[in-house]
């Protein structure tokens, strides 16, 4: 156990509270209030309705899909949108191909009798849930692909039902072998290094660095390039993963304690109120989502070969095959605490040396480029134990809680820009609540996570137009929106300091929880950060900090969370007590949640419920507790990288990637982001060879933030 933790049962909360006062007065600021809200929803044109313009792009994709299939009797065809009403369906945990799929698959094809079609020739590719009010019935929808070989030697007459398939955009595809992902990471890699070896056979011995720092340099004494990855998180994994695969020295650092430590640690905080500074909720084996609901859902491509290669190697080392399946999978902490043993088991296997309890105090550079990182024990403040761990490169793959990381890059001239992100309350129902609301009638086929549907969530999200008061400035968009729902799931305290406050939401895999919570948020940017006179590149963690220090004021001390009801948020008054029952276990207590953020952003707040409500009839209820405060949605700052390279632009030898450098959002695109700089790397000390999009597809882009 840390010598830093921080017992907050022994300590007075009123000793620090008068220091941190907040430095406005809502009366006395000029905060833009809202003189009039619009409220906007984008809705996706369809139909009718799309603009010639539209029409006339769908036309030419559809020209180019037909010319694109050479041979329809050959290769796969992906069926989409295939609706099999819940009656016709085993349910959510059935993956197969039932005797409704297949009906729907004839329909399709135009295969008169369904029943003739051999379920050998079909897979299902995705599985999800659809119960949106507009539909006559709630249905599951599937993506299916039909291999054709298979169906023509089990049921020779659907030749020419085959032949007279035509592609149609979303909906009927004829899928090319490049974009089949036949493995997980591990494969990939296997299968490159393979092609080199056949390329290099009978010539001369790779070229090698020697620890100079300097891929391009040469000594004497030949070594593996020597890397340092920081950050145990989902990008810094599958980064070691990659390098350590092609041969690189890899020593993977964590500030933050293995996942057995790591839960009698958080064991001991939320049992027994003791802080662990640097293992927590945000710290630690996994990194912040190995203890929230371990979402896999992405907005960079569910099918895409970046993303299927994630999952497959997710399998590999334990998850259940049907987050390959899943429309919105999930693991829960539950099922990620043994995959991330597993993952640490193999990385060891393969030669990486891990440190956890170790922190990176600062970078040791020379001559404009990284060589080698400075680290201490975590629990050492004082930096006694500090060491020096010589490298050629770092990849620095932490969090975008570890602000004392930040301030070290600024000390050390490392490019850093502010980032725009989201902050608002987190809001908890009963989950049999959002169950009726979503489904109506089908709500008792939820059945805690193990009944024939799974256990309802939402997603909302409004656009609010904020009119400025003052005529010179310009009105402008704030987006309002729900944040890391969490069906069947707790709050729980992702603090990393004693005298901040800030939550999140987590689940186990089947979300039995009586709760149902998710963040409601709206958009901060620079402009935000002025109004509290915080500027320069850690202007949004400064504002994050504010909140989190008037959070921990309003609840009292002893991470004592202030609540309200919606009702009376809307209202603007204290709710009285008894307070509806919330699953944070270290405590509420009633608190005018209205007064804690400038009026600007809780007249959005406000605002975007009250139209959440013409969504989600019910939403608005007395039994709906709001909690504050959320402020870590994501990174606060982005480190600027090449795009080709992944290099810092501003410190040679320096690697930025994942959520805390800003490129990620999520365990899935953090996951990428690592897997693409581990190739990066890779390729920059000639490990690999040829493009990387060439091996695993395209990525998500830099600076591209997707949830």
């Amino acid at each position: 156990m840390s010598l830093l933790q921080t017992n907050f049962f022994n300590c007075s909360f009123l000793s620090w509270s008068n220091d941190l006062r907040i430095p406005y007065t809502r009366e006395v600021l000029s905060f833009p209030r809202l003189q009039t809200n619009r409220i906007l929803c984008a809705a996706k044109r369809t139909g009718k309705r799309r603009y010639p313009s539209e029409r006339k792009k769908l036309r030419t994709e559809q020209k180019e899909a037909v010319k694109k299939v050479k041979n329809k009797l050959e290769g796969v065809w992906r069926l989409s949108k295939l609706g099999v009403p819940v009656g016709d369906d085993p349910g959510k945990d059935f993956l197969g191909i039932s005797d409704g799929l297949l009906q729907a698959i004839a329909k399709v094809i135009e295969f008169p009798v369904a029943s003739m079609l051999p379920e050998e020739a079909f897979t299902v590719v995705r599985k999800s849930f659809d119960a949106r009010k507009i539909l006559k019935e709630a249905k599951f929808v599937y993506t299916v692909d039909l291999d054709v070989d298979t169906l023509l030697e089990l049921e020779p007459r659907a030749h020419d039902f085959i032949f007279r398939l035509e592609p149609k955009i979303g909906l009927i595809e004829h899928v090319s072998p490049d974009k089949i992902v036949s493995g997980d990471l591990i494969s990939v890699v296997n299968d490159c290094k393979r092609i080199k070896n056949d390329t290099l056979s009978g010539e001369s011995e790779p070229r090698i660095v020697n620890g100079s720092g300097d891929p391009h340099q040469h000594g004497v004494g030949k070594s593996k390039p020597k890397i340092a990855v920081v950050g145990g998180g989902p990008s810094g994994l599958f980064a070691a993963l990659v390098l350590a695969e092609f041969g690189a020295d890899v020593t993977l650092i964590e500030r933050g304690q293995a996942v057995e430590e790591r839960g009698r640690d958080i064991g001991a905080l939320v049992v027994r109120k003791i802080l662990d500074m640097e293992s927590n909720f945000c710290f630690g084996e996994g990194g912040a989502g190995t203890w929230s609901d371990g979402k896999l859902v992405t907005r960079i491509g569910k099918n895409s070969a970046t993303v299927l290669a994630v999952l497959k190697t997710l399998v590999r080392f334990g998850a259940p095959d049907n987050i390959l399946v899943n429309g919105k999978p999930h693991l829960g902490t539950d099922k990620l605490v043994p995959l991330l043993r597993n993952f640490r088991h193999y990385l060891q296997s393969a030669g990486v040396t891990i440190k956890f309890g170790t922190r990176v105090d600062d970078l040791l550079v020379e001559d404009s480029r990284v060589v080698g990182v400075r680290v201490s024990e975590s629990a050492d403040q004082l930096q006694s134990t500090s060491q020096d761990i010589k490298c050629d490169a770092v990849v620095l793959a932490v969090g975008h809680s570890a602000r004392d990381t930040y301030e070290m890059l600024l000390s050390r001239n490392v490019e850093l820009t502010p980032k725009d992100f989201a902050v608002g309350l987190r809001v908890e129902h009963p989950q049999e609540l959002i169950n009726s609301i979503q489904y109506s009638d089908l709500a008792s086929e939820v059945r805690k996570g193990r009944g024939k549907v799974p256990v309802a969530d939402y997603k909302v999200v409004q656009y609010v137009n904020e009119e400025a008061k003052d005529l010179s400035q310009s009105s402008s968009r704030r987006s309002c929106y729900s944040f890391c729902m969490c069906p069947g799931g707790q709050v729980v305290l992702t603090s990393t300091n004693p005298t901040e406050l800030c939550i999140n939401g987590m689940s186990f895999s089947r979300r039995s929880s009586k709760w149902a919570n998710a963040a409601l948020v709206v958009t901060v940017s620079a402009k935000d950060f002025d109004l509290l006179n915080l500027s320069g590149p850690l202007a949004g963690i400064e504002f994050q900090r504010e909140f989190e220090r008037r959070a921990a004021i309003m609840g009292g001390g002893n991470f004592t969370v202030p609540v309200q009801r919606v009702t009376d948020f809307l209202q603007n008054k204290l709710s009285e007590t008894p307070l509806p029952p919330s699953s944070y276990r270290l405590g509420v207590k009633s608190a005018n949640l209205h007064e804690l953020f400038p009026a600007h952003i809780t007249d959005s707040l406000r605002q975007s419920i009250s139209m959440f409500e013409k969504e989600l009839p019910g939403f608005i209820s007395e039994e709906a507790l709001l909690h504050g405060v959320e402020t870590r949605t994501s990174s606060p700052v982005r480190i600027p990288r090449s795009n080709e390279t992944y290099e810092s632009t501003s410190l040679k030898g320096l690697y930025p990637v994942g959520e805390g450098a800003g490129y990620a959002g999520g365990i899935v695109s953090a996951a990428v982001d690592g897997m693409f700089s581990g190739f990066a790397v890779a390729k920059s000390f000639d490990l690999f060879d040829g493009t990387i999009e060439s091996v695993i597809g395209k990525s998500q882009g830099a600076g591209l933030v997707k949830y």
